[in-house]
């Protein structure tokens, strides 16, 4: 049995990823910004729930500090931000830089002594960094930045290992299902396999990272060759 963290575990992939591992015996911490919604989330599959709000990082050692030994960290926690420089918010900017590049490095910082020489963390990138749109000024440059952010972990934390997940298009995710069907089957004809990825895909591929000993410092993408369509 593993202990796990899963920071931003209440909805979506993370959420997934925590019901996942519960479901296989782990002891398993999620976390959300709500204390009563994670809480609730936690108890239907026999996990915990606390509140940690990754854009208020000097909360984070606070809202961590019961947590104990941790042997697997997912940082999923993610923010859907919409910014163009032709109308840039920088209130919007500078929480997603500090929720990603900050927070997660703070959740970091604050739990070194309770990793160990076996322990593996996988943080959360994004397809927006190699395939920019419209609005995605922030998204991109700060997803490209958990890169920098990985191998500077992995670097410092060694031998604990640290790797990225890359999720593309998640078809199946609550920020996709929410958009029309047309735009859908246009992404679809886009991706080689003629599938969008799933939920269950990126779980499969973030339970990779954490459990092959050897694999490291390693950025996995979960979106079906889409990149090439």
């Amino acid at each position: 049995m593993s202990s796990v963290l899963v920071i931003g575990g209440t909805s979506g992939i993370g959420l997934a990823f925590a019901r996942a591992r519960a479901e296989q015996g782990d002891e398993v911490v999620l976390t959300g910004r709500d204390a009563h919604r994670a809480d609730l989330i936690a108890k239907e599959f026999g996990a915990r729930g606390i509140a940690l709000d990754l854009g208020r990082p000097l909360e984070i050692a606070a809202a961590l500090a019961d947590v104990g030994r941790v042997d697997h960290l997912v940082l999923a926690g993610v923010s859907r931000d919409d910014n163009k420089v032709s109308e840039y918010d920088i209130d919007a900017a500078l929480r997603l830089v500090t929720l990603k590049l900050v927070g997660y490095t703070e959740v970091v910082h604050t739990l070194r002594t309770r990793l160990h020489d076996d322990s593996a963390i996988v943080l959360f990138g994004g397809q927006a960094k190699e395939r920019p749109y419209p609005g995605a000024t922030t998204v991109a440059t700060v997803n490209a930045g958990v890169r920098g952010l990985m191998n500077s972990l992995a670097v410092e934390l060694a031998p604990v290992r640290v790797s990225v997940v890359h999720p593309g298009v998640v078809g199946d995710s609550p920020y996709w299902q929410a958009k029309p069907e047309k735009v859908l089957e246009v992404l679809r004809t886009e991706t080689p396999t003629g599938r969008l990825a799933a939920m269950a895909d990126v779980v499969d591929a973030v339970d990779f990272l954490l459990r092959n000993r050897s694999v490291n410092a390693v950025e996995l993408t979960v979106d079906g060759g889409w990149l090439l369509g």
